[in-house]
């Protein structure tokens, strides 16, 4: 990484251990593949509902003027565009660079962010960033630089996170000053309106993900057709593909952020299910699966969504739509989760999250070992750990966290056997024993980059059900 770049002062300032600054998960990103979640993010700024600051690093000016015509439209509904680049021939001359909202900084040919590339949006309801650098010769060792374009190789990361987009914007914005002092200024002035703007609401994650997936999986159909060039085009692949999964750990991410009295939920109830899933001595991949579903669970609030099949979302369907219709009611909550093909599974286990063992959940009125194991498994740990974190809330710290243990577990006893499957309260159990007696099971947030192993072939054994 070099030293004075935008991701070489992020990097640094989020070391591990420095002030309240959390780390931050890195990956390795093809250029098919960022070209793809650019234009993703980038669309998305043609339909927000306020003007963003946009500030974006091209490498070089003929990158850029290959997107020139792309980033009029862009400005139109931008407050200010700055663009970053080694100037090439043109640079400054397509009329994309005359509008009165759009900079265009040079860069000097030795400036470490001409070997960056960078995409930051931040507005009152909308905000996303890719910050990426492209890898050394040293880098790709002893394959050499790539000769194909697609394979070129760019170290980083890519957020919605608004607080990081800002704290990046301002880094960027440091390193113009010298460049350009008063657009310096106009940005700071952008950034301070943009953040003390009122917002009634930011605009919904789903169909940005949903976009996002969209244009990599065309991105994919349309690579592929030039892939008897390429000789390792399975990574190129899994490169898509494990960013399609990024995509919705990241909105997930974001979900668990919002809730103040529980922001850790995610990876806690993803660390009890696979302590009950270790218990119930379940197959690698089935554990697997039930830690996505559990990192992905509060993405749909079921408890409050309505079927799209049915006039109610309880009880079984009637009997004259047993055969045409689907077996499960299309919730919305976790339809955004079968744009893409393999993580169908884990939409079918977040479904019957709220399917309970008597029969009278929704929305498929499943009972007993009808409803898939998964589900009966992450809807009792989804609900304990949500008992636990409220009633530590009550309490205000005072209770131990032995106790808040004790009455969460006591209300799913209560639950038994109507709401619950019994034997998996009885497991819980055990697991709640060893917990108040000195089991530790260590929480940490999942490494949002490295998520491409939760998926497996076994996936398919649980779409028939939905």
């Amino acid at each position: 990484m070099l030293e004075g770049s935008i991701l070489y002062q992020l990097k640094a300032a989020h070391q591990s251990g420095q002030g309240n600054q959390r780390s931050l998960n890195f990956g390795v990103y093809y250029k098919n593949t960022l070209v793809a979640l650019c234009h993703a993010l980038e669309d998305c700024i043609l339909t927000c509902s306020s003007e963003p600051l946009v500030i974006t690093a091209f490498q070089r000016g003929k990158w850029y003027l290959q997107e020139a015509d792309r980033y009029a439209d862009l400005a139109q509904r931008s407050r200010e565009v700055v663009i970053m680049a080694a100037p090439d021939s043109g640079f400054g001359e397509h009329p994309t660079s005359q509008r009165q909202n759009v900079d265009l900084v040079s860069l000097n040919a030795d400036d470490p962010v001409a070997q960056e590339w960078h995409l930051m949006i931040l507005a009152p309801t909308y905000s996303a960033m890719v910050l990426c650098q492209e890898l050394t010769a040293a880098d790709y060792g002893k394959q050499g630089v790539p000769t194909v374009d697609l394979e070129r190789k760019f170290y980083g990361f890519w957020t919605f996170e608004a607080d990081l987009v800002q704290e990046t914007m301002e880094l960027a914005i440091a390193h113009l000053r010298s460049y350009n002092p008063t657009l310096a200024d106009t940005l700071t002035n952008h950034i301070q309106a943009i953040r003390s703007a009122p917002i009634e609401q930011r605009d919904p994650l789903e169909p940005i993900v949903s976009r996002v997936v969209d244009y990599l999986q065309d991105s994919h159909i349309i690579s592929t057709a030039a892939y008897h060039t390429v000789e390792q085009p399975q990574i190129l692949d899994s490169n898509l593909l494990s960013n399609e999964v990024q995509a919705f750990l990241r909105m997930a991410q974001l979900t668990d952020q919002a809730d103040a009295l529980n922001p850790n939920a995610a990876a806690e109830v993803a660390t009890l299910v696979e302590a009950m899933g270790q218990f119930l001595d379940l197959p690698v991949w089935q554990l697997n699966r039930l830690k996505l579903a559990s990192l992905l669970h509060r993405l749909a609030p079921l408890q409050s969504s309505t079927s799209m099949l049915t006039s109610s979302s309880f009880g079984r369907y009637p009997e004259e739509q047993a055969i045409d219709a689907p077996c499960c009611p299309l919730v919305p909550g976790a339809q955004v989760l079968r744009t893409m093909p393999q993580l169908r599974a884990i939409a079918t286990i977040i479904t019957h999250l709220s399917e309970q063992w008597d029969g009278s959940g929704k929305p498929g009125g499943l009972a007993g070992d009808e409803i898939p194991l998964e589900s009966r498994i992450l809807g009792l740990v989804a609900a304990f750990q949500q008992q636990v974190a409220d009633q530590r809330a009550r309490s205000e710290g005072i209770s131990s966290l032995e106790d808040c243990l004790a009455i969460a577990l006591a209300q799913c006893h209560k639950e038994q056997s109507q709401r619950w499957d019994p034997k998996l309260v009885d497991t819980l159990t055990l697991l709640v024993s060893g917990l108040q007696q000195g089991l530790s099971l260590p929480v940490s947030l999942p490494k949002i980059s490295a998520g491409l192993w939760l998926l497996d072939s076994h996936d398919e054994a649980l779409i028939s059900r939905s």
